[in-house]
């Protein structure tokens, strides 16, 4: 507009100038970015107060007033818009404080910030990490240390005790957490069993793994990935200093890296044909073992030491409990939005300690599901609301697609 005005006034000019003796000399006003005539307007708008105009600073929202006359700054109503820190919409009774803020945001004096929920400290600790480095050493050394005591539990085997593996055997290895041991939840790092087999034997053992992350049935444990591609595999020490027997440390450590949640090591024990024929490239599995051929199933085995490693943290049910009350009865105001954050922070990290596998694990509804003992139905209600809550902030992420493991 005052570039169009100006060249309304040149044409003017050179019109009349026509008569004049001497020629004049015409300077047009350079052209100003967008932001100039914003911090203009909004100057006018602002910083105009008594007659004496000040610059206005997006970055402060304040003006600087002249010297001689400082009381140049006027009523500068509140910022709206979409990022986390503005208001959806100012204050009726008061421009210049927020009225409303968006999801994530809690309205304090005025202004909106982020709604931040206490530390999940109080209710659920991760903070015990240790270097890989250190992991392999104390689990190389079998250090009592890093060991988590847990109730062994089989019909087939009894430690310590010689056994015909011609069958597969089943071993438990559980913390019986919501009996004995409420206030913890427990991380899994490492395996390591001593497996002695009869001298000149020709059985192998081949262990299974799976692992149920906060309890319930077998169905709802997953399944370790051994020998996968860039998962750990099983590390064998050979053991000398028993008489008469082939003795195995046979130790399996996931680390930082693939360290996950357990209430129960489920463990099953096979055995295979040690073969020396170059042209097999598979070794079959037979159960029961091959009946015809006797010769080929010399021996039997024993277990004399079953542990698992990780450590234990903190946990509060009945603070969980607390929180996901607030979800539909808020003790104060901006408490509801708290209570989302944490919870959605608190099924983020527990969620990325899913184990690995082509489709990540859905770890937090087993926690409600069994630690917290709430209902199926209760625990799709709270995942909804979390989902719907979760669309709504500013620059949301979509939601994972996550296997469900527990019913």
């Amino acid at each position: 507009m005052v570039l169009g005005k100006a060249q309304k006034i040149v044409r003017k000019l050179f019109t009349l100038s026509k008569r004049c003796p001497k020629q004049p000399r015409i300077s047009l006003p350079r052209e100003r970015p967008v932001g100039f005539w914003l911090g203009t307007a909004q100057s006018l708008l602002y910083c105009n107060e008594h007659g004496v105009l000040g610059m206005f600073s997006e970055e402060a929202k304040s003006c600087t007033c002249p010297v001689e006359q400082p009381t140049c700054q006027g009523a500068i109503p509140c910022v709206v818009g979409t990022s986390p820190n503005s208001c959806s919409q100012c204050a009726t009774d008061n421009a210049t404080r927020c009225g409303a803020c968006h999801h994530g945001n809690v309205l304090h004096l005025g202004s909106c910030r982020p709604s931040i929920g206490a530390s999940l400290d109080h209710y659920l600790n991760f903070d015990l990490d240790m270097p890989d480095a250190e992991v392999k050493f104390l689990l190389q050394r079998l250090d009592s240390r890093i060991e988590v005591h847990a109730i062994y539990i089989s019909n087939d085997v009894r430690l310590g005790s010689w056994f015909n593996p011609a069958w597969r055997k089943r071993m438990l290895l559980t913390l019986k957490s919501n009996k004995n041991k409420s206030n913890l939840i427990h991380m899994l790092m490492g395996i390591s069993f001593q497996i002695c087999s009869t001298k000149n034997s020709t059985l192998e053992p081949v262990p299974v793994i799976y692992v149920n992350p906060f309890g319930g049935s077998h169905s709802e444990s997953w399944f370790m990935p051994v020998n996968q591609p860039e998962f750990s595999d099983w590390e064998r020490t050979r053991l000398d200093s028993i008489p008469n027997t082939q003795c195995y440390n046979w130790t399996l450590s996931l680390g930082n890296k693939w360290k996950s949640f357990f209430e129960t090591v489920h463990i099953y024990l096979r055995s295979r044909i040690v073969t020396d024929d170059p042209t097999v490239n598979e070794t079959l599995f037979y159960e029961p073992l091959d009946l015809d051929d006797q010769t080929s199933n010399m021996g039997y085995m024993k277990i004399n030491t079953l542990k698992v490693f990780g450590y234990s943290m903190h946990f509060d049910p009945e603070g969980i409990k607390d929180v996901i009350l607030q979800l539909d009865y808020p003790y104060t105001q901006g408490t509801q939005d708290a209570a989302f954050l944490m919870l959605l922070e608190m099924r983020d990290r527990i969620n990325r300690l899913s184990p690995p596998a082509p489709q990540p694990l859905d770890l937090f509804s087993c926690l409600l599901r069994h630690r917290l003992k709430l209902s199926a139905g209760e625990v799709a209600r709270i995942k909804d609301s979390l989902q719907i809550f979760n669309s709504k902030l500013p620059n949301a992420f979509p939601e994972p697609d996550l296997a469900q493991l527990c019913s």
